[in-house]
């Protein structure tokens, strides 16, 4: 995520730094009213890319013994003995979470090219 973070802060031109200063705006004035507002525009993408992937990854979290949707599913099934019931709510869940994620980071994306 710092990587996305640092890369969307260097997409920026370097003339939009050189503007506010020669604005009178210090450094930290032109990062949070210049450089960041623009850099979150463009680092949306690949950040909502890489929170939908920890969401889906998340299932890898059980190997680690952390209680998480997969394993509590494989423990109800291991005490209902209803392996379909309880995997296709494991799936509908990991589906609402990502599906949810997503129509968020598109209403945002819209909200931010309105402004452009």
């Amino acid at each position: 995520i710092a990587e996305i973070v640092r890369a969307g802060i260097q997409s920026i031109p370097k003339g939009q730094m050189e503007a506010s200063r020669s604005l009178g705006m210090n450094y930290f004035q032109a990062m949070r009213h210049i450089i960041m507002p623009q850099a979150l525009k463009r680092t949306l993408p690949p950040m909502a890319g890489q929170f939908i992937s920890l969401i889906k990854d998340s299932s890898l979290v059980s190997v680690i013994s952390i209680t998480d949707l997969t394993k509590s599913g494989r423990e109800i099934v291991t005490s209902t003995f209803s392996p379909f019931e309880v995997w296709f709510s494991v799936a509908l869940l990991y589906l609402v979470l990502t599906s949810s994620l997503s129509f968020f980071v598109q209403i945002l994306e819209r909200r931010l090219s309105e402004s452009d």
